[in-house]
């Protein structure tokens, strides 16, 4: 792939004027998406996630418990689109899941980093592949995006796509709060989705800055012009920081001012997060609810 040729075809210019103009008119449609019925639509666009240090078998068991009994306690409320576990819990998972629509989401590719050896991180991705993962999250390699090495960044991703089956789901997160500016957030977009991923992805969640509403609207741009000319619609996972029914309800009016209302389905956004789900759910409630 030439990487120069793929910035030339799409630009990699970013239009601060524009990018305001969108968040203000972002901001004005968040009251859409703090409805009842909008909120429950958002619950099943998430991604419930548990990527502790201190995780455990019983502690993903017990997760995976609460999503296998939700509808029966949350009956009016679509359960999560995913879960998801470091890769030594793939398998604890998908026991307790059974044979649910919830989705197992993986990191992978060693995640949060990336700085480890192609070799390891394809072979992570194929293991928790072959575990039962549907979804792995690998990080883009930052240290060559960012010394302009994109053959070598591309080469990656292309690598761990070849490695595992097409029909499974492969979110770049590409840390947009390690990235100088938002013309680097568009142009790792635009490597991203050339590489082969399903989902373009903000943050791992483990930097101090995690997902900003400014980058949200350039890899949306981005999207939507690789979209216009490759017919390949690529998702949009949101993560690092959100905890709030507003937040999300601003990046969902992101999304649908920049690429459409049809966007927002699990097929091509997602919020990842913890917190949030249990925000998410008091707002649709009317009562404090602390259920994950």
């Amino acid at each position: 792939m030439d990487c120069n040729q793929i910035f030339q075809q799409f630009g990699t210019d970013v239009d601060q004027n524009v990018v305001e103009q969108i968040l203000i008119k972002a901001n004005q449609r968040v009251d859409e998406f703090l409805t009842k019925e909008a909120l429950r639509d958002v619950v099943s666009m998430l991604d419930v996630t548990s990527l502790s240090v201190v995780d455990t078998e019983d502690k993903i068991n017990d997760l995976c418990h609460k999503l296998m009994v939700f509808r029966g306690i949350f009956s009016d409320i679509p359960e999560p689109a995913a879960v998801c576990v470091s890769p030594s819990f793939v398998e604890t998972a998908g026991v307790a899941l059974g044979e649910t629509d919830i989705a197992i989401a993986s990191v992978a590719g060693g995640f949060p980093m990336s700085q480890t050896y192609v070799e390891v991180k394809a072979l992570e991705c194929a293991m928790v592949e072959e575990n039962g993962a549907d979804e792995i999250d690998i990080v883009m390699n930052l240290g060559a995006f960012l010394a302009e090495n994109y053959d070598a960044t591309v080469a990656e991703i292309e690598i761990i796509r070849g490695e595992i089956d097409s029909d499974t789901t492969l979110k770049v997160i590409i840390e947009t709060g390690e990235l100088p500016d938002l013309s680097a957030v568009r142009r790792a977009s635009l490597l991203a989705m050339s590489a082969g991923a399903d989902f373009v992805k903000t943050s791992t969640g483990k930097v101090s800055v995690g997902a900003t509403p400014e980058a949200v609207v350039v890899m949306a741009q981005a999207v939507k012009d690789y979209a216009k000319q490759t017919g390949h619609c690529c998702g949009i996972k949101i993560a690092g920081g959100v905890r709030t029914a507003e937040q999300a309800a601003l990046y969902q009016a992101i999304v649908a001012e920049v690429l459409g209302d049809e966007w927002l389905t699990s097929d091509t956004f997602r919020i990842g997060a913890s917190s949030l789900a249990n925000n998410l759910l008091s707002k649709i409630e009317g009562r404090e609810i602390n259920y994950f």
